[in-house]
């Protein structure tokens, strides 16, 4: 009977890009669920006027689409090196991470010159926020290995 313990305490290795895969995808999609799901309705909670609570999600918002991008520009990266740039167009990640990027774009821009624009706002972000989610349940992108020569 072969014993199976240096299968289970074995652990995964994982690499440099993984990691920082994970961490920034911990970062902007866990931060964007607990902005939008937690703290901004126990600040609403509080009885605070609806003025200075329009003025705290105005604030805090493209704090968080910022580093959203920031954060979705550093998987970009992970991404590309651990494929090839095609991963971006073909892969689920890849397309993920461009909607990601174009949403927070499209956010950041309609901040600065529409900022009256609260239902495209709210969607942007939703969708980004989505994108995470989505993103999450993806598997961490592995370096591909060239195929023997035959």
């Amino acid at each position: 009977m072969r014993s199976s313990r240096s299968v289970i305490s074995k652990p995964s290795a994982l690499d440099a890009g993984s990691i920082s895969w994970l961490l920034a995808q911990t970062f902007w999609v866990g931060g964007m669920a607990v902005l939008q799901f937690l703290l901004l309705p126990a600040v609403g909670k509080l009885g605070l006027a609806p003025l200075l609570m329009e003025e705290i999600m105005a604030r805090l918002n493209p704090l968080m689409v910022g580093l959203a991008a920031v954060c979705a520009g550093l998987q970009v990266v992970v991404l590309v090196r651990a494929q090839q740039w095609a991963a971006l167009w073909r892969d689920m990640r890849g397309q993920l991470l461009l909607t990601v990027l174009l949403m927070a774009a499209s956010y950041l821009l309609v901040t600065q010159w529409a900022g009256d624009a609260q239902r495209w706002l709210r969607f942007s972000y939703l969708v980004m926020l989505f994108c995470g989610l989505l993103l999450i349940l993806q598997p961490l992108p592995r370096a591909v290995t060239a195929k023997p020569q035959v």
